[in-house]
């Protein structure tokens, strides 16, 4: 990857619709060669996806949390591993959830949650978080607003 594909990349954070002829003038590289780039970039798996971004507040979606969730680790072995299962499933099936890492450090997993406004997110914790079995302890952060996403 060169500095070439490193403004292709940039280019397309920006706008991932952008098209092979609008990066070509702004790369300075003819059409086929910069589509050709952008193909070597997917097939290659250095590009992974094309995504949109939404306009939260225009979908009524005013607060954003982060979560931090603790899991049971007391469990057996098995146990351990089907609570894990269940908790994955869990965060994969809520549209609140927009990310879920693995974490080091006091807390097992960080959540990002997308909701409505407090009671959206108190009705999440309470009524889907803290009702997921395995979870004992869980610690949430409100956003105030983003510098850079």
């Amino acid at each position: 990857m060169d500095s070439v594909d490193k403004k292709i990349i940039a280019l397309l954070k920006q706008n991932a619709r952008m098209t092979a002829s609008e990066i070509a003038g702004k790369v300075h590289l003819s059409v086929p060669a910069a589509a050709e780039r952008l193909k070597k970039l997917d097939r290659t798996g250095i590009i992974d996806q094309y995504t949109i971004k939404l306009n939260r507040k225009k979908l009524g979606l005013n607060l954003m949390a982060y979560i931090e969730v603790t899991i049971d680790q007391k469990a057996y072995q098995e146990e351990l591993r089907e609570t894990l299962h269940n908790f994955k499933a869990a965060m994969n099936q809520s549209d609140n959830v927009l990310e879920c890492y693995h974490i080091a450090g006091e807390y097992d997993f960080m959540l990002k949650v997308l909701v409505t406004d407090t009671d959206g997110l108190e009705d999440f914790i309470v009524n889907y978080l803290k009702k997921t079995p395995g979870i004992i302890r869980t610690k949430t952060v409100i956003t105030l607003g983003a510098l850079k996403e």
